[in-house]
């Protein structure tokens, strides 16, 4: 049994493998933006043993939602799932990229982490200026600096397994519901990440599709564009990385 924290579990992606989580028995703590969300992500998931509110658009709500979290028990696995696809600049550099550095690098270090990236990352920009001034951030060069996170912390935190996951384009609200890719192998990928006991799931540095290791863009095994991200975030957020 393992205690996992899901951001964006309200619903989609997030909501289906904390029930799948939860009903195989672990300990999931969920996550909603607001009261109204965690009361309507509590009857979909009855088995999570609680949830924690907070907006991953405001900076400093996401700092709070960190301090929550440690004020629990430790977790063995985090999965930063929240994320926003049709949205603002400023949002989708807030949730997509900034909450989960923040979240990383304040909560107490867990064995696993889960990034959700995407297969659309493949044309993302790596462009520090434009991220330093939150200026022209597509969705897809946010799932490149998750990517390129979720490398990152690999390489800096060996003790920790650190993987990204592209679920598919798969039929959730954010997806829509002509998405030809499987939704159940979508969640089920993070959810085998956060828990199972696979020697296959037991890896860091990784980037799967279903299950299985998949192709992605080399620029995020640059190890100089890395800290580079790295170094950006701090200098916004004010949250410094811990090696």
């Amino acid at each position: 049994m393992a205690r996992i924290f899901i951001t964006g579990s309200a619903d989609g992606l997030g909501q289906l493998s904390a029930k799948l989580l939860a009903d195989q028995g672990n300990e999931v703590v969920l996550h909603a933006r607001n009261a109204n969300r965690a009361i309507y992500a509590t009857g979909k998931v009855p088995h999570a043993i609680s949830v924690i509110t907070g907006d991953l658009s405001d900076l400093e709500a996401t700092k709070r939602i960190a301090q929550e979290v440690n004020a629990l028990d430790p977790f063995d696995a985090i999965v930063h799932n929240a994320g926003v696809y049709q949205a603002s600049t400023e949002e989708i550099l807030n949730v997509n990229v900034l909450a989960p550095y923040i979240l990383t690098f304040l909560i107490q270090k867990p064995k696993r982490l889960i990034y959700l990236s995407s297969g659309m990352h493949q044309s993302g920009r790596v462009n520090f200026e434009n991220l330093k001034n939150g200026r022209s951030i597509s969705y897809s060069d946010s799932k490149r600096y998750v990517l390129m996170l979720a490398k990152a912390v690999a390489r800096i935190w060996p003790d920790v397994y650190s993987n990204a996951v592209d679920p598919g384009w798969v039929p959730t609200k954010m997806g829509g519901p002509g998405a030809p890719d499987d939704l159940q192998k979508g969640f089920e990928t993070q959810a085998w990440l956060a828990a199972s006991n696979d020697a296959q799931a037991l890896v860091s540095g990784h980037y799967f599709f279903h299950q299985k290791t998949s192709r992605y863009n080399y620029l995020a095994d640059d190890i100089k564009l890395q800290e580079q991200l790295l170094d950006v975030c701090k200098e916004i957020t004010g949250v410094s990385f811990t090696k």
